[in-house]
């Protein structure tokens, strides 16, 4: 046998092989039906939607848990409301700050419409604790809604990309059945196009469904626990305020 023969490697052959699972997938893409495509590209859509919101909203909680601690050991070791006032700036992050705001605003006007500016603390009065809590349970509230904010594109992603998959399943296994009455056949090459796109569709709407549902209920139970911490902490200042100006 001649030189001339014998089987030449060269050498792209391990850049081709690196590059062959995404053309096998773009290929495989490319061949299914209209219906199919449309399947995968909402599926898609829906899996980076989700994932945005997960390290989106992971950021922005766990800043706000942090922002919470330092918050909390601050108002902890004031000796005077105005201190901590001074320092809400520093701990924007954190939920608790807006509300310290809110009911310190309300409490500062209490006791300058029943005192006068002009007075020192020793003595004050405030009118309506009721109010101080209502101004707290108000921004208590908006803070609430800030946090869950966008967690519903979770739920959505994890209850309907499912049903979408399975819609496309359904659709490829339609095919699979018209081709094998065309043809009257049920050779591997007949039903293979149709199971493929079947399974690829079911495939992808779990990909897209299953780390939604598990985000979700993370990042909902740390949502909760920060409730908690507004909840306490308003309780936390209103019993401050009740020992020290009713």
């Amino acid at each position: 046998v001649s030189t001339g023969d014998r089987p030449r490697i060269t050498g792209g052959g391990h850049g081709d092989c690196v590059q062959c699972p995404s053309m096998e997938l773009l290929r495989f893409f490319l061949a299914t039906g209209w219906v199919a495509k449309v399947v995968l590209i909402i599926l898609v859509l829906f899996s980076l939607a989700s994932w945005s919101v997960i390290f989106g909203k992971w950021r922005e909680l766990t800043s706000a848990a942090k922002a919470t601690d330092r918050f909390l050991r601050v108002f902890r070791k004031a000796s005077r409301l105005n201190e901590v006032s001074s320092e809400v700036q520093k701990h924007r992050a954190s939920p608790l700050a807006p509300m310290f705001q809110a009911g310190h605003s309300e409490l500062e006007a209490q006791l300058r419409s029943s005192q006068g500016p002009n007075r020192s603390e020793t003595g004050l009065r405030i009118k309506s604790l009721d109010a101080i809590s209502r101004a707290l349970e108000r921004v208590r509230g908006s803070e609430l809604e800030r946090l869950q904010r966008a967690l519903p594109m979770l739920a959505t992603t994890a209850s309907a990309t499912p049903f979408i998959g399975l819609f496309g399943t359904v659709w490829g296994l339609m095919n699979t059945f018209r081709a094998i009455g065309a043809t009257g056949s049920t050779s591997i090459l007949t039903v293979a196009p149709g199971i493929a796109e079947a399974l690829i569709n079911t495939a992808a709407g779990l990909l897209a469904a299953i780390p939604a549902v598990i985000a979700y209920n993370h990042l909902l139970a740390r949502v909760k626990s920060l409730n908690r911490r507004m909840e306490d902490f308003e309780l936390e200042f209103l019993n401050l305020v009740e020992r020290n100006f009713n």
